[in-house]
């Protein structure tokens, strides 16, 4: 009886550990994909002559995606209702539907603030609040598994994190002066995306369908962003022209696979974890595409690779198990 009690437990440690191990490793590659989004999008903003507009092109345009895969996908039909029954019953709070809200402030103030802070500034920020945000979130338990106490090691990922992305971004970082206070900007973004992560795994728990809760964000992400460019119509006026080419209106299909990823594996290895991964596999695509698709002349420098490799173990260090980890994972009611 005991040496079976003794092998179900380490089976169970096995699985944990591998479910840890490939969620990590699908972060990474959605990363990677966002890489290629900001791109795409980027491409497309220039080309527009239009950011707010971009966006609500990507967004927008994985939501028509979504809302054609709905009549024709019973795993989504049958998660939308579960998910009108845990808004019925109180296990999902209707607060808990906004995660969209994130993306779109991220979108917003990059908007807003990149043209006096700078990308480099601007992707610090942002990294800096999303870390400091996922160790909190985690703690306060807000995503669907058990909280995480903040140990060591997680504190020491997340600041090498940090260190990592401002080495990459370090010939970009400019003196904000009296535009500094435009941080706050970025670093709400960057709390705004840890907590989405978080609250799109409890719908994706409770709907027990990553679609469906993608579907969620995308339609909460649309409707801010719209609004959103409403005012940019107003303030800027309209865009300058459409791109002909089809593949810059492909960014929504994108983010229908990352969102799909980080509502699937946050319940395995918790909001930080994948903020950190995710990162890690933005500087690894950007990396790869800098090498092999150049955007500009500057190519691959010393300080990318540098920060990319601290990147790697900064994810690794913050993926170290911690023994005093509650082991129940289910959505918590």
């Amino acid at each position: 009886m005991t040496e079976s009690l003794t092998s179900g437990l380490a089976s169970t440690r096995i699985a944990r550990r591998a479910a840890k191990l490939v969620g990590a490793l699908l972060a990474l590659l959605s990363g990677a994909a966002l890489a290629v989004q900001a791109r795409i999008n980027g491409q497309l903003a220039t080309e527009l002559g239009d950011a707010m507009l971009a966006a609500v092109i990507s967004f927008g345009g994985g939501l028509a995606v979504l809302v054609v895969l709905l009549p024709l996908a019973p795993g989504m039909r049958t998660g939308v209702r579960r998910l009108v029954k845990a808004l019925n019953s109180g296990v999902v709070r209707r607060w808990h539907l906004l995660g969209g809200a994130g993306g779109a402030l991220l979108v917003a103030s990059q908007s807003i603030t990149v043209g006096f802070l700078g990308v480099a500034l601007f992707t610090v920020g942002v990294v800096a609040g999303q870390t400091v945000s996922g160790l909190v979130v985690d703690r306060v338990g807000l995503g669907p598994a058990a909280p995480r106490p903040v140990s060591a090691q997680r504190i020491a990922g997340a600041l090498l994190m940090i260190v990592a992305v401002a080495i990459t971004m370090r010939g970009g970082i400019a003196v904000a002066g009296q535009w500094a206070w435009l941080l706050v900007l970025p670093l709400a973004a960057g709390i705004a995306i840890a907590v989405q992560q978080a609250i799109n795994g409890r719908v994706g728990a409770a709907t027990r369908n990553a679609m469906t809760a993608t579907l969620v964000n995308f339609t909460v992400g649309s409707v801010v962003l719209v609004a959103g460019w409403s005012v940019s119509l107003v303030a800027r006026g309209g865009p300058t022209g459409f791109p002909a080419h089809p593949g810059l209106y492909s960014g929504g299909l994108i983010g229908i696979t990352v969102i799909a990823v980080a509502v699937m594996v946050v319940r395995w290895i918790g909001v930080l974890v994948l903020g950190l991964a995710t990162i890690t596999g933005q500087l690894a695509g950007s990396f790869a595409l800098d090498l092999f698709l150049p955007a500009h002349d500057e190519g691959v420098t010393a300080a990318t690779a540098t920060g990319l490799l601290l990147a790697l173990l900064a994810t690794a260090i913050a993926s170290i198990p911690h023994s005093r980890y509650p082991r129940r994972g289910a959505l918590r009611e």
